[in-house]
């Protein structure tokens, strides 16, 4: 396992729909820049910004906007060709090394947080994707078919993801024979079928499938990649809705309609392919607006109703963005650091999209720990800690009996709540 000081430093933004992190990361790249022209470089993490083609409906930053500063991985895949988590990870790893090669800076930023969760902190199975080890306990005895089983298929692929991304970028979720043979090759084997092809180091196998050996007592091991400076930028729902709703407006001024009806176009000329109409149907604004499209006699309340059907599921999408920052990436960021990494994470006020600030910091800290929002997370951040140190001191109780009468160390480490951090940041570039 790498040593921190070994690890590339990264600046990580992420946060819901329309709460300003593409203009955060240009703004932090500029000041960035201001020692050094081009200081840092911005790497895409949203799913459906990878898509060319796709500017309006996928609200990407548009080139006037970015004042110069280079954006990688963004409108280079064409609609309907698959690239997935395990695909994008490899993709920013090289795009991180070229830039450290650089003397930059890379800054990742997008609303898929899964994507970044799996780069900062790769090997790892999260809680809710514990089913997959009972999948792997209890394979199918034959491939299941595609169309018949889609939800088994795609949960058969992303256990391979899991276990070996190289292998898993290789084949489609669809050819479900070859993706089940290399999962049996690793419960068969115990080696994982890239490292067979001599293409994976043994350190990196180590963490991958350690939860997998001891399936009756899983070891999650998180591992970490990168020296991750975290920011996560969130705004109040009252205050974010009605910007996500004026945001959609201005979509469909700038011409989201004939946007909606050139992907529409791609996928009837196009072969019936699964990964485009899934892909489109993640997509925003594309099946809401499907009925008025398509109807021989288009209404204005039917405009309306699909203008309203969009925002209302806009809503629900930055809800469920917040609950799995909340839930899935912050747990992990906790556990991290329980195992003695570090991993310094802020929340950042956004109400202002004009200037988002730590909200850790003096009266507009004060101000927010009496919001509704700040008081839950508190309560829940506190549990977590407890559960933490709880735990610490039990394995410094198991070392003191193992060990002579001296313990050595502390009794780990754990990730300060806002009110015991100082909210300032330094982040020094390797």
């Amino acid at each position: 396992m790498m040593v921190a000081a070994t690890r590339l430093p990264v600046i990580a933004i992420c946060g819901t729909t329309g709460v300003g992190k593409s203009q955060l990361a240009v703004e932090l790249a500029l000041h960035l820049s201001k020692t050094a022209p081009n200081r840092a470089r911005i790497i895409n993490a949203d799913a459906m910004q990878c898509y060319a083609g796709m500017d309006i409906i996928t609200n990407k930053m548009p080139e006037a906007q970015r004042h110069g500063v280079e954006h990688l991985l963004m409108g280079f895949k064409q609609p309907g060709e698959q690239y997935v988590v395990g695909q994008w990870v490899q993709d920013s790893m090289k795009a991180i090394e070229e830039t450290h090669k650089q003397n930059k800076i890379p800054i990742v930023v997008g609303g898929t947080s899964y994507w970044i969760q799996h780069l900062l902190f790769p090997n790892r199975l999260s809680q809710s994707e514990l089913h997959l080890l009972d999948l792997f306990n209890s394979l199918p005895e034959h491939p299941p078919s595609a169309s018949d089983d889609p939800k088994l298929a795609l949960s058969l692929h992303k256990l391979l993801s899991c276990l070996d991304p190289k292998i898993a970028m290789r084949w489609h979720w669809r050819d479900t024979r070859k993706v089940l043979r290399n999962i049996e090759i690793v419960r068969e084997t115990g080696r994982i079928p890239s490292l067979i092809l001599g293409e994976q180091s043994k350190e990196r196998v180590k963490t991958r499938y350690a939860i997998l050996l001891f399936p009756f007592n899983p070891i999650l091991i998180i591992d970490q990649r990168y020296r991750a400076l975290c920011y996560w930028l969130y705004a109040e729902p009252e205050v974010l809705n009605p910007r996500l709703d004026a945001r959609i407006d201005e979509m469909i001024e700038a011409g989201l309609l004939n946007e909606i009806k050139e992907m529409r176009r791609i996928a009837i000329a196009g072969p019936n392919d699964d990964t485009f109409n899934r892909d489109t149907d993640y997509t925003l604004g594309y099946k809401e607006f499907h009925e008025y499209l398509t109807t021989q006699d288009p209404s204005d309340r039917l405009f309306l109703e699909s203008v309203d059907s969009m925002k209302h599921s806009t809503r629900k999408y930055a809800k469920r963005q917040i609950s799995w920052l909340r839930n899935k990436f912050l747990p992990v960021v906790n556990e991290a650091n329980a195992e003695g990494f570090l991993t310094p994470t802020y929340v950042l006020d956004a109400t202002d999209p004009e200037q988002p600030c730590m909200i850790e910091e003096g009266t507009q800290w004060e101000a927010h720990r009496k919001t509704k929002v700040h008081r839950r997370l508190a309560s829940k951040e506190n549990r977590v800690q407890m559960q933490m140190m709880m735990k610490a001191e039990k394995q410094a109780e198991r070392r003191m009996k193992r060990s002579s009468p001296q313990l050595p160390g502390g009794l780990g480490s754990h990730l300060p709540n806002a009110s015991e951090s100082s909210g300032q940041v330094i982040f020094q570039a390797t």
